[in-house]
């Protein structure tokens, strides 16, 4: 996508005109801003990710896994905390397991159930793929962590009341 550089906001000019022609602006121009950052965060996380031959979703499984004590989820467990349709979390594991970073694992105690398990190389690629997207803020840039930690406690209202989670 080719980008200029505009002379004023265009939120915030949609916004004067929303409030002239429409109604109030708040809530129109606070979701307009939200999906335009969305598309600066998501292009630029996206290029951080690529040279690692990760999207985002593949990363943050990879993380996920690190997190948890043995390096292995079951499947299921990967859904709820990506908060993703079991054929998503198949889709990622598949690709994941195709390049290395993941196998597939029977549980120890129960049949029915498979466990995603990171590899070594896994390990490695998760390591040199958080450098790359902390490298570049994971594209937020411009709000000191004070704003960044408000930006985060806003938006979980949002979640929160929206049924993400219950706290």
């Amino acid at each position: 996508m080719t980008s200029r550089v505009l002379p004023f906001d265009p939120i915030a000019r949609a916004s004067q005109l929303w409030d002239e022609r429409i109604g109030p602006s708040d809530t129109m121009a606070a979701v307009t801003s939200i999906m335009r950052v969305q598309q600066i965060v998501q292009s630029a996380v996206d290029g951080a990710l690529k040279p690692h031959g990760l999207t985002f979703a593949r990363f943050e499984a990879l993380v996920l896994l690190t997190f948890s004590r043995k390096g292995s989820l079951p499947m299921r467990v990967m859904g709820e905390r990506l908060q993703l349709h079991p054929t998503s979390v198949t889709n990622i594991v598949d690709r994941l397991e195709a390049d290395g970073l993941v196998q597939r694992m029977p549980h120890p105690t129960d049949r029915r159930t498979t466990l995603a398990e990171i590899t070594d190389a896994g390990r490695q690629r998760q390591v040199e793929a958080a450098r790359a997207v902390t490298d570049i803020d994971f594209g937020l840039r411009g709000l000191t962590t004070r704003q960044k930690s408000q930006l985060f406690d806003l938006l979980a209202r949002v979640r929160k009341t929206s049924g993400d989670f219950t706290d």
